[in-house]
């Protein structure tokens, strides 16, 4: 028999998720009486653990797919995904550059670079390209002094069959919290890009989902949004939950209990004997740990589900195990369910808030050795 520690994947929580984004985007829309934007649905490192294929599937609404891995957008292709697909740090190497081609992705271009490759590669059918504008985050982007140079000579290209359509991005550095620098950086895209045609994309999860945002640009030209965490039910935001957002995890990290034990007063649990029991207690020990991708760094009090009931972990997380206490739980036996994270369970942020990081990494770093369920309708969900 293997492990009982398996990540479920639900393509009808994903689904809702997306139908969350558009729904708001459609109603604010036509509130204000503007052009809905577009969405890109973000699915790079692997749809944020999720699957390639699974991602395909569930966001076939979406009006297009953004990642950076040139494997899992031939992959989109060979799926059948026929919409624009957007390489998010664009191509790296001029032999990346005759696969953009053959399979119609759209490049984003960053750098000086990027610009010389087109020119020398000399593509025979034209791409479609972003020019990334570096508002303050820092990462990738022409810096505002050098930008309109950049523009100028992808217009260049464009005249010679190596660009086709040309639009401008962004990207925020503090959307998810109360910051009046996604305000700044919003002010200096548009001075940048104001007088510029083709279509813009600006907005992140958490950008996406605070309209002032992506309403402050105008709808002249297109615009596209780049939702990606809140599509897998992970809050975009410092301050809301997911759930206070309507959005439900896509992913669910569970296992069982493999061995119950007395621990007795004094008496230390796992390596380096972090928790140390006030009284006779008794732990629970799971088959998940670092190795499956749970977080090392988690610490006692991190919520944990054990037959439906909250708990708290205890001590070190090991590569293999985790402890759980079963206070007040006498029913917990070897066999009983575990939930680590997602439905029925504490959700992912909570567990990353616990652990000092994101629910991003989390969802990310599930291990292949885990074992992947998918769940297609809610009623195989509901055992029907």
């Amino acid at each position: 028999m293997p492990r009982p520690i398996t990540a479920t994947i639900s393509l009808p929580s994903l689904r809702h998720n997306l139908g969350v984004v558009t729904h708001q985007l459609n109603s604010i829309s036509s509130q204000n009486n503007r052009k809905r934007p577009f969405v890109w649905a973000v699915i790079k490192a692997n749809a944020y653990g999720h699957g390639i294929t699974n991602a395909v599937q569930a966001f076939s609404q979406a009006d297009g797919l953004a990642m950076l891995d040139l494997d899992e957008a031939i992959q989109c292709r060979e799926l059948g995904w026929q919409g624009p697909i957007l390489m998010l740090e664009g191509f790296f190497k001029p032999t990346d550059i005759p696969l953009y081609e053959q399979y119609k992705l759209d490049a984003t271009l960053h750098c000086h670079e990027q610009l010389l490759m087109l020119e020398r590669a000399a593509p025979k059918c034209a791409l479609n390209a972003y020019i990334k504008l570096d508002t303050g985050m820092n990462r990738l982007g022409f810096e505002p002094a050098e930008f309109r140079a950049a523009w100028a000579q992808a217009q260049q290209l464009r005249s010679r069959g190596r660009l086709a359509q040309l639009g401008k991005m962004t990207h925020f550095a503090r959307a998810d919290e109360v910051s009046a620098y996604t305000g700044e950086q919003l002010a200096e895209y548009q001075r940048m890009t104001q007088d510029l045609p083709g279509p813009d994309s600006v907005c992140n999860s958490a950008a996406t989902l605070t309209p002032p945002v992506w309403q402050a640009l105008p709808d002249t030209n297109a615009q596209w949004v780049r939702p990606g965490i809140c599509l897998y039910g992970s809050t975009p935001f410092v301050s809301q939950s997911a759930d206070a957002l309507g959005l439900k995890p896509a992913m669910t990290l569970s296992s069982e209990l493999i061995s119950v034990r007395r621990v007795e007063s004094g008496e230390g649990v796992g390596y380096g004997q972090m928790f140390r029991a006030s009284k006779p207690m008794m732990v629970g020990i799971v088959a998940c740990g670092y190795a499956d991708g749970y977080p090392r760094h988690a610490t006692t009090g991190t919520p944990v589900c054990v037959a439906g009931v909250r708990t708290r972990l205890l001590g070190r997380v090991s590569m293999d195990m985790l402890a759980v206490d079963l206070t007040n739980m006498p029913d917990s036996v070897v066999g009983s369910p575990v939930v680590l994270w997602g439905e029925n369970g504490p959700s992912v942020d909570e567990v990353a808030q616990a652990a000092g990081t994101i629910g991003y990494e989390l969802l990310c770093a599930v291990a292949p050795r885990v074992a992947r369920i998918v769940v297609e309708s809610n009623l195989e969900k509901d055992g029907q």
